[in-house]
């Protein structure tokens, strides 16, 4: 498909730089293909409304680590000032990492994160230029290994905020609580799959009195996330991978909620992305481990999910392209301009919908 077929005009002002609060009350639009009005505006407290006894919410409960470092290129001629934000682990002791300026680095440098330590016996933090590849991606073999890292990591790092709103604030310490969800335990994300921002214990006990259970997997979501496609074509763009996994528990639970007749609601699309990489042609959802780079475009056929909530999208992005498939690309096409015209809050600490599969 043409990538420009999900392309659409979005002003400034649109996008949100803080989260609601509380949390959950956030705006959220519900989008209903084939309904009378296929779009209505609501608030997420409202959610357990469109919910039955029996549903089952998937959520994600990754945890975001304070990726992006700044430090300095060492050891070779005038020192330069580097951005690097850490994405995909390797090891105990290596990363993948977007980094700026990706000309001023070469295999073998070493680039020295932080002045003053906090870690005992740790100085500084430094890192070797192991390898340089496309789009500002090196890879970073650091001096220290497993806890002791990551520790250095968490104390010389920021929130990884996505660039829409890095560009218009600097990340500060009110980030590191807003931009981690209520579920959040295993330690590997450098975005929040922001959907399950959305929720308060409030909000979930509403959804346990309904009769909805809750069920967690784990994504650990990329800086690929939020790249655009930048192809004019969506069969030539390609995925960056994340790692994820459902267990085996969660898998039989989910089956058993279908079999009895309840929903699948994924909460985000990384929950979304994750669940369909696990079930079978038939709909089944199986254990799962590994790395998923599926990509999802209009024509796709939904195995898992029965309803998707999620956050408002980038334009051009696979995550449009995602809703859109789910939806419909016309009714979201429409969806997105009221909700512009209405005054929702977009992207990752903005609003909800609910989408129905069209």
């Amino acid at each position: 498909m043409q990538t420009a077929l999900f392309d659409f005009d979005l002003p400034p002002e649109s996008i949100a730089l803080r989260p609601a609060s509380p949390r959950d009350s956030a705006r959220m639009l519900v989008v209903q293909p084939g309904a009378a009005r296929d779009f209505t505006d609501h608030g997420v407290r409202e959610l357990p409304d469109f919910l039955r006894p029996g549903d089952a919410l998937v959520v994600n409960d990754t945890r975001v680590i304070a990726a992006r470092l700044s430090g300095r290129r060492i050891g070779r001629g005038v020192e330069t000032r580097i951005e690097a934000t850490l994405h995909r682990r390797i090891d105990g002791s290596r990363w993948k990492a977007f980094v700026r300026p990706a000309k001023r680095l070469e295999p073998g440098d070493i680039v020295r994160f932080g002045d003053e330590g906090k870690v005992c016996f740790l100085s500084q933090l430094d890192a070797t230029v192991e390898a340089k590849g496309k789009g500002g991606e090196v890879t970073l073999g650091f001096a220290f290994h497993g806890p002791v890292l990551d520790q250095a990591i968490d104390e010389r790092g920021d929130m990884p905020l996505p660039p829409y709103i890095a560009s218009k604030r600097a990340p500060d310490p009110q980030d590191r609580a807003d931009y981690q969800t209520a579920f959040a335990r295993a330690e590997g994300s450098v975005a929040a799959p922001t959907a399950g921002l959305h929720f308060t214990p409030a909000l979930l006990d509403a959804l346990a009195a309904r009769g909805v259970s809750l069920h967690k997997v784990t994504l650990h979501v990329g800086a690929g996330t939020f790249l655009p496609v930048k192809t004019d074509d969506t069969d030539t763009h390609v995925m960056h991978a994340e790692w994820g996994s459902v267990s085996a528990e969660a898998a039989a639970a989910l089956n058993d909620v279908r079999a009895k007749g309840g929903r699948i609601v994924a909460v985000g699309s990384t929950s979304l992305r994750l669940l369909e990489s696990a079930a079978s042609e038939d709909g089944v959802i199986k254990e799962w481990s590994g790395e998923t780079a599926i990509f999802i475009t209009p024509g796709y056929r939904f195995r898992a999910v029965d309803l998707f909530m999620t956050n408002f999208h980038l334009p051009r992005s696979t995550l449009f392209m995602l809703v859109a498939a789910f939806s419909g690309l016309e009714t979201m096409q429409r969806a997105y301009a009221h909700a512009i015209a209405g005054g929702y809050r977009f992207y990752s600490y903005g609003d909800a919908c609910l989408l129905f599969r069209a």
